[in-house]
């Protein structure tokens, strides 16, 4: 079987230099193996979306490593370790090459929480949540902005009421919202935040079974949800309260077992992968009621091809390239620039074993 992957991607980007006509910027991809304990580190050309390993990588981190999440800084890089033993997070530092350094001990979610699946970080890099699906609840931690330490907020952890399969913040960290598993039907569990407090604010049916992806445009306006079992991918508006409305004509029918959503960063194109038919579709997103549309300047099904069983994606700070990591046999993280919103295939990198996160660090 097939882990259940997900990509809570941080993108860290500053100011970059030129020489000429190429841009010179060094941008790092960190990609989590669980089945061997390691976090993988690139080098990517940002002129060309070539990856080249970065010497010393792997990395060796904690039992079972899942889900990343970079520090806005571009500074600290943590893991969720939910392996036998661990129920913790590695912290580690990031030198200007992009070399990761462990900092020990690893920040345990125990004795309340287990399982530490997914991980997110708040835009200003104060507060990180962890969903844990050991325990149905979410651990969240403040941040030493100087060493990245953690430390468990009071209240610390938030109940959810059912086991989680992906989370996400609105751009303004005002309202998290978490999908989970239910008969017939998904839930959207709607939390309202306040200095990292999460508060329950409203519970939405998905329209659809097993929302494993989960995506919120840039301007925190719309949120979709793509439904594994289903087929579908329902499209909801958020309002100024963070309760959410279905938008009609939603759910859209996709492809066969979509697992995971990446919106670009302007929020004009939305990608779909379909773990059950070894594609990614590209949709473009009307502005106006966030529906998203087949994306008419790409192949006649606006649909394209992948490695086996593709299950996370991630987009480098520019926007020119996709990645999408692959957990069929060809385990490994595949290369796509983008132009226009269509993708165009460059490379595949083997990984050796099943990657399950990937994020990118734009410096």
């Amino acid at each position: 079987m097939l882990q259940k992957a997900l990509v809570l991607v941080f993108v860290v980007a500053s100011i970059t230099g030129f020489t000429g006509c190429g841009n010179t910027a060094n941008h790092y991809i960190y990609a989590a193996i669980p089945a061997a304990n390691q976090i993988i580190a690139y080098r990517e050309d940002p002129n060309s979306g070539v990856l080249t390993q970065i010497s010393g990588s792997p990395y060796s981190v904690g039992n079972g490593a899942h889900s990343l999440a970079l520090h806005p800084s571009g500074k600290f890089l943590y893991a969720a370790n939910p392996g036998q033993n661990e129920n913790d997070i590695s912290l580690f530092t990031i030198a200007s090459n992009g070399v990761l350094t462990e900092v020990f001990p690893r920040t345990s979610v125990a004795p309340n929480a287990s399982l530490p699946q997914f991980l997110l970080m708040d835009p200003g890099g104060a507060f990180l949540y962890v969903a844990n699906a050991g325990s149905n609840n979410i651990s969240v931690f403040s941040i030493d902005s100087s060493k990245g330490s953690l430390t468990p907020l009071t209240g610390s952890p938030f109940a959810i009421g059912a086991s989680p399969l992906n989370m996400q913040l609105t751009p303004s960290g005002t309202f998290l919202y978490v999908t989970a598993a239910s008969q017939p039907l998904g839930l959207i569990i709607g939390f309202s935040v306040n200095a990292g407090t999460l508060t329950a604010a409203s519970i939405t049916f998905s329209d659809g079974a097993n929302p494993n992806g989960l995506a919120i445009n840039p301007a925190g306006t719309f949120l979709y949800a793509a439904n594994s079992s289903s087929n579908s991918v329902s499209i909801f508006s958020i309002s100024s309260s963070g309760s959410l409305q279905e938008v009609p004509n939603s759910p859209l029918s996709v492809g066969t077992v979509p697992v995971a959503l990446l919106l670009d960063p302007q929020g004009k194109f939305l990608y779909v992968a379909n773990q059950g038919a070894n594609t990614v579709t590209a949709y473009s997103i009307n502005a106006t009621s966030g529906l998203p549309d087949i994306l008419t300047t790409s192949t006649t099904t606006g649909s394209f091809g992948t490695e086996g069983s593709p299950s996370f994606l991630v987009m480098d700070p520019s926007g020119k390239y996709l990645y999408v990591g692959n957990q069929g046999t060809s385990a490994g993280i595949q290369a796509f620039s983008v132009s226009s919103g269509n993708l165009t295939t460059l490379s595949t990198y083997g990984v050796g074993n099943t990657p399950s996160s990937i994020v990118v660090l734009g410096k």
